[in-house]
């Protein structure tokens, strides 16, 4: 059984919120297990018997922030209500939310895939798939616009995205996202005036 805190908190989510603050803040390689053991206040039979080793765990801290990235996202687009632009656009609201953070420091699977050199360590395969959905979701909310190319539309606000999240993370653009936010509305609209090709086939 798990040990339960007063608040109510396992050991395995003392271990994962102890390994977000410190993988985030210092790094993977920089961060042992023992500092994450010591941060949640666990025992080290604990820690194995929930995820056996480092690279376990680092998979866990990055499918959690992966979940909550999406729940972010999806807030925002129902947010958004039921306007395509808007709801596309919304995914930078998300964006916004997360930036705001005092402890941000960049994309955090960005991060984990420079760190992570091997390629079958198990949180490579959690980056990868948290960067295609991504690229699905925003595939469909683009597609539901009336953008005559949404799939380079989807491009073009992914590069924004990584754009936006690595100038802000370095303090070279002051209000990355807001910038970001204001291309890719620029985007959208650029091509209003033509139509989908509806023509038939050849």
């Amino acid at each position: 059984m798990d040990n339960v805190t007063n608040d109510g908190r396992s050991a395995r989510s003392r271990l994962l919120d102890a390994a977000d603050q410190l993988f985030y803040a210092h790094g993977i390689n920089a961060t042992g297990v023992d500092a994450v053991i010591d941060a949640a206040k666990v025992a080290r039979m604990t820690f194995y018997r929930h995820f056996g080793g480092k690279d376990a765990l680092v998979a866990a801290y990055l499918q959690a922030r992966d979940a909550r990235w999406r729940a972010t996202v999806e807030e925002c687009v129902t947010a958004a209500g039921d306007d395509p632009d808007a709801r596309l656009l919304a995914v930078f609201d998300a964006l916004r939310t997360w930036h705001a953070d005092p402890r941000f420091r960049g994309c955090s699977f960005a991060n984990a895939a420079a760190e992570l050199t091997t390629p079958d360590h198990p949180a490579r395969a959690v980056v990868t798939a948290h960067k295609q959905a991504l690229r699905v979701r925003i595939t469909e909310l683009a597609g539901a616009t009336a953008h005559p190319a949404p799939d380079r539309l989807t491009d073009q606000l992914l590069l924004l995205i990584e754009g936006a999240t690595t100038t802000q993370a370095l303090g070279t653009v002051s209000n990355a996202v807001d910038e970001a936010h204001a291309m890719a509305r620029d985007l959208l609209n650029a091509p209003a005036a033509a139509p989908r090709d509806s023509s038939p086939p050849r």
